[in-house]
Parts: structure tokens; C-alpha cells; sequence
């Protein structure tokens, strides 16, 4: 796969259940504290270098925002950063408060 790609938030769901996808997300901190996709790990101004170098870069990535506009572009650098597998999560957050909105 070269680049990025959407993904919905029922495949992203099934990545997160299998263990399958790290998840990142871009949200400003107190929406991050606020509530989040489970598992998903923030990614700001003051973490992105250490967070971009602990992640594994064969194991697909998974960016979110709040509604999948700014995440197309995060997905974008993951990929020229070198990451293999990266997907930008269709209607971000909202999309995924609306499919699941008792999770977290």
C-alpha cells in the first residue's frame, strides 16, 4: 500500500479487537481526556516525535481527528515517515461517538 487510506469505523472496530492496528489520536488533549477510542494513544505537539518513533512501522496505523478532515493529513506524514499501512478514520471521532456511543 503506498500513501493512505480511509477506513470506516466498523473495519476499524475489527482492527482494534484483534489486536491488529495501533490507534493515534490527533484531537487536542482535553478532548483526548475527555473520552477516546479505546486503546488509542494521543499524539500532540509535545509527544510527536517519541510517539512516531515507538510505533511500529509494519503494523498498519489508524490517525483520527474530530471528523476525519486533519487526520487525512496526519495519515499523509505517517506514510512519508515510512509507515507501511495507514488509514485515515472516515468521519473521525464523530463517525465513530455516532456508530458506538457507548464506548469508550
Amino acid at each position: 500500500m503506498s500513501g493512505w487510506q480511509e477506513i470506516s469505523v466498523h473495519q476499524t472496530r475489527e482492527k482494534i479487537e484483534t489486536g491488529e492496528a495501533e490507534i493515534v489520536d490527533i484531537r487536542d488533549p482535553d478532548s483526548y481526556e475527555a473520552t477516546h477510542i479505546p486503546g488509542a494513544i494521543h499524539l500532540g505537539d509535545n509527544n510527536a516525535r517519541e510517539i512516531i518513533a515507538s510505533l511500529d512501522k509494519e503494523k498498519p496505523l489508524i490517525v483520527y481527528c474530530y471528523h476525519g478532515i486533519s487526520s487525512q493529513g496526519a495519515a499523509a506524514y505517517f506514510a512519508q515517515q515510512g509507515f507501511q499501512e495507514v488509514y485515515s478514520l472516515a468521519g473521525g471521532f464523530e463517525s465513530w461517538y455516532s456508530a458506538y456511543p457507548t464506548e469508550p
